[in-house]
């Protein structure tokens, strides 16, 4: 098949699934509960601000969907995964190893701890971090002293390591464990994108010490901005609220700061509409999947492109789908978003790699032929759970 016909294979496997006449967004919102409601309620009573009761509420509703002991709500994904970092011991001049394949929210996490990203390669079974390979590496590059891994080459401290559940789906986290007991390292979720996804029918961000959410306008359910996190050790988790809130001592009015803190404390005004949300997660999640069947099926048979499914034992949300390009197909990605986009289809290719961005160029890293093999043949797809199929929910 010429590149032409390929490419017009791709747009129109697309049309027989999205909706005509309407805006295919990538992640568009959709408020249709009780969000007018509650949000409504917090401005008729004046509590908007980091204090109210749907705050709690809300990390409740949390630790209801997860199963995790401890929610911590803040005010982005970002925040989250800093506080992660502090929470483990993350400090300046040591390392943290995360995928090169991430969202940069990830790697720029680990420099606002003074700490430096170690890259990793993924696998093509997950989109995240690759365990055989990354075991691999830190044997012929790290060693273990006094309970602690250290790079052998730079001499730092490898600190943490935090997969990231790439587009929902879940990385093979109990793979990663072991690479993390083997070299004494804490795991740290990066469950960003993976609200309501499971492995091995436990959910996301349960496995690692701690773990960050985010809740984004273009996340699965959505604050509008906002992220939390989430631990099952009460130690953390009671030092996660303590430092979110500036790390001020409980006091009917003095202002006593024990150590330095962080103003990420979610305002009552956003947990509001997450509340809201998370009552509709089941359904929001039963329309990504049914729309993620519906491009299974559109590209069932075409040899050159796949849709990506979830990885084995594992329940995703299917918070982005993507078309994986046959790597002889790969120079084509350019030439379908431009007639994608073209013709009113949204679609993205995958993050710029972070090791080819300026910032993160000279980091150290491990050999990552494979993400840069993914980046090249990823197209994401209008995932809204919006444009699911009008019958039929998986």
């Amino acid at each position: 098949m010429i590149d032409a016909q390929f490419i017009d294979s791709v747009v129109t496997r697309l049309r027989s699934v999205l909706p005509p006449g309407r805006l295919n967004g990538m992640h568009e919102p959709e408020f249709a509960g009780n969000e007018w409601r509650y949000v409504k309620e917090c401005l008729d009573t004046g509590w908007v601000s980091s204090a109210g009761s749907y705050v709690d509420r809300f990390e409740r509703m949390l630790e209801e969907v997860t199963g995790v002991a401890h929610a911590v709500a803040v005010v982005n994904g970002t925040a989250a995964l800093h506080l992660c970092l502090q929470l483990v011991g993350v400090r300046a001049g040591e390392e943290v190893i995360v995928p090169t394949l991430t969202f940069i929210g990830t790697a720029n996490a680990v420099v606002y701890c003074g700490a430096l990203p170690h890259l990793a390669d993924s696998t093509e079974t997950t989109l995240g971090i690759d365990p055989a390979k990354l075991a691999q590496h830190l044997r012929e590059s790290a060693q273990v002293r006094d309970g602690q891994c250290y790079n052998r080459r730079t001499g730092a401290r490898i600190a943490a390591m935090v997969p990231m559940h790439t587009f929902g789906h879940p990385v093979e986290v109990e793979q990663l464990l072991g690479v993390c007991e083997e070299f004494r390292i804490p795991l740290v979720e990066d469950a960003a994108e993976s609200l309501g996804s499971y492995y091995r029918g436990r959910h996301t961000g349960q496995f690692g010490r701690v773990a960050a959410l985010s809740f984004n306008g273009n996340k699965i359910v959505t604050t509008g901005g906002g992220g939390a996190v989430l631990s099952n050790d009460p130690a953390l988790g009671k030092l996660a609220k303590h430092l979110s809130t500036t790390a001020r001592e409980p006091h009917r009015w003095s202002f006593l700061h024990d150590q330095v803190g962080y103003n990420y404390r979610l305002p009552n005004l956003n947990a509001a509409l997450g509340c809201a949300q998370l009552e509709r997660l089941p359904d929001f999640i039963g329309r990504k999947r049914a729309l993620a069947d519906a491009y299974c099926k559109a590209f069932e048979g075409m040899q050159e492109a796949r849709v990506f499914r979830e990885p084995r034992e594992c329940s995703s949300n299917y918070w982005l789908n993507a078309v994986i390009l046959d790597p002889a197909r790969a120079h084509t990605r350019d030439s379908i978003l431009d007639r994608t986009n073209g013709d009113g289809i949204p679609t993205r290719p995958a993050w710029t790699l972070m090791h080819r961005l300026p910032m993160f160029a000279a980091c150290p890293r491990m050999d990552l032929a494979t993400a840069e093999s993914l980046e090249q043949r990823i197209v994401n797809l209008p995932s809204s759970a919006c444009l699911a199929p009008a019958h039929g929910r998986a």
